[in-house]
């Protein structure tokens, strides 16, 4: 079994939803960990440039985004504040820190995002995969890719493996794909060590990228309608946060894992009535309607998680019963202490060889001097 403690990791678009989880869950271990992320994708600075158009949530979500960044600094995890997909100042990343372990994240995590606006979407997940591949090889003992269960497109059966046929459907799914095949060939061509994660229906605390149980728990603490697209019977195997990290660390400290995909997920589709029924068991009042399915949206169900039990002894504990009822708890103590968080942070940033420091009152503003990275502390 490889050790974790003492391994230097870094997160490329790691200060997002599923980046900080793993942040956290592996500086716990004894990893040092450190973060490359530009703060724009569904994060502090695309919210804070919204803030004064009367966007949704907005408040809401600085504050969950402040309470991220809290528990990134607590307890000391480097962020370089950097755009990935400028590869010299990604490269000197890389040349300063000298991970050995690089879990690529960086991405549009949305589906009809995507398909909205694919230029974009390309631009922050292929070229900034692109950038950290090149940056990886011959340095790096272990490239980790976030990929997607959207790969596999209509499951045809209700259950895909790692070995059933990717068809993906719209331009997410087939970036992701494309991103699998592009981290294989660096392995082919420069020998690059790899594992190739997809995910399923992620949920839990900390997340702003509007998913369906943010989108279900959100609207009903507020006392607003739910639209289920679909008639419900939908199914998605959600995988709580937590045993996504815990996935990952099996992958870091397993030899077995390299060279291999793993569908990471709980195991078990529920369809979105399930989901449904749970959220109505907490807020008795909602109401919840049904509207016509996206017709990019493939149907999907279970993936097989037997070949990650198997070969690095990946045991998911988060049923959605659990799982969800847990991400409601976290709204309401959150809700309940929104009108006391108040954070600041302390942003030092460094151009070579000069150190220039700006400073912003948490959710009132943050403020970056010019250069190419920056460090919140």
């Amino acid at each position: 079994m490889i050790e974790i403690s003492g391994k230097r990791v870094l997160l490329v678009g790691g200060a997002g939803f599923i980046g900080h989880h793993l942040a956290m869950n592996l500086r716990d271990q004894g990893a040092d960990v450190a973060i490359l992320d530009s703060l724009q994708v569904n994060n502090l600075l695309s919210f804070m440039s919204t803030a004064d158009e009367g966007a949704p949530s907005t408040e809401l979500y600085l504050t969950i985004l402040g309470e991220r960044l809290t528990c990134l600094r607590t307890p000391g995890i480097r962020l370089w504040v950097q755009d990935a997909r400028d590869y010299y100042a990604t490269c000197r990343v890389f040349d300063e820190f000298k991970p050995q372990i690089v879990i690529q994240l960086a991405a549009v995590a949305h589906a009809n995002r995507s398909n909205k606006d694919p230029y974009s979407t390309f631009d922050h997940s292929l070229r900034t995969l692109e950038n950290a591949l090149d940056a990886s090889r011959g340095k790096v003992d272990h490239f980790i890719y976030f990929s997607s269960s959207m790969v596999y497109g209509n499951f045809k059966d209700g259950v895909v493996t790692e070995e059933s046929p990717c068809e993906p459907i719209g331009i997410y799914g087939a970036l992701k794909f494309a991103g699998e095949k592009m981290v294989i060939a660096y392995n082919q061509v420069f020998d690059l060590p790899y594992t190739i994660v997809r995910p399923s229906a992620l949920y839990g605390e900390r997340c702003v990228s509007r998913r369906v149980g943010q989108i279900f728990i959100e609207n009903a603490m507020q006392g607003h309608e739910v639209s289920v697209n679909g008639d419900g019977s939908d199914a998605l195997d959600f995988t709580y946060i937590d045993d996504l990290a815990y996935g990952i660390s099996c992958i870091i400290k397993s030899e077995r894992s390299r060279g291999q995909v793993f569908n990471l997920t709980y195991g078990e589709s529920r369809t979105m009535k399930e989901m449904a029924d749970i959220l109505r068991s907490q807020f008795s009042n909602v109401n919840i309607r049904y509207l016509p399915k996206d017709k990019f949206m493939p149907t999907r169900g279970t993936l097989c998680v037997d070949k990650a039990r198997d070969m690095i002894g990946y045991h998911p504990q988060f049923p959605l019963d659990r799982g969800f009822v847990r991400y409601v708890d976290w709204y309401r103590r959150l809700l309940g202490a929104a009108s006391t968080v108040k954070q600041e942070t302390q942003i030092i940033v460094s151009d070579e060889f000069t150190n220039e420091v700006g400073v912003g009152g948490g959710m009132d503003g943050i403020a970056v001097s010019p250069g190419p990275a920056a460090r919140i502390l």
